[in-house]
């Protein structure tokens, strides 16, 4: 995949057939209020939480809840470097190549991704656990 694709958007959302691949939200979106990327519906949760100044994040924790999970959202933040992201849809046939820089972040939902680096990169690296020990991952 040659053509890697940079679009200038801040949040842009890739899709095959109605299903939703990935995320990519670059640097630059400051929201004004609250704003969630990901639906109500997604295992991971992804948004701007916003508070103005002397707000205040009241003290809590959260609750054992038990939630039925299949598959592994993972996100990933690019702390330094530049890499290319190639996504790839659910039936494994490529959807593109995206330009990744320090500064954004990706939140990988379905199908199947790889990355080139094209310079020394360090990822910051979000995905669901327990690590279980089994094999997660089918490479093709």
């Amino acid at each position: 995949m040659d053509d890697i694709r940079e679009t200038g958007e801040t949040i842009e959302h890739i899709t095959w057939h109605d299903q939703h691949i990935a995320t990519i939200i670059r640097p630059g979106n400051l929201p004004d209020k609250t704003t969630f990327v990901t639906p109500e519906s997604y295992y991971q949760q992804v948004g701007f939480v916003v508070y103005p100044e002397g707000g205040e994040v009241k003290r809590h924790i959260h609750l054992p809840i038990q939630r039925h999970l299949v598959g592994t959202s993972e996100a990933l933040f690019v702390q330094k470097g530049r890499a290319i992201v190639d996504l790839y849809a659910l039936d494994k046939s490529a959807l593109g190549s995206w330009l990744l820089k320090a500064g954004d972040l990706i939140i990988l939902v379905a199908g199947g991704h790889g990355f080139r680096c094209l310079e020394d990169t360090v990822f910051l690296e979000i995905k669901q656990g327990p690590y279980t020990g089994l094999v997660e991952k089918e490479m093709f």
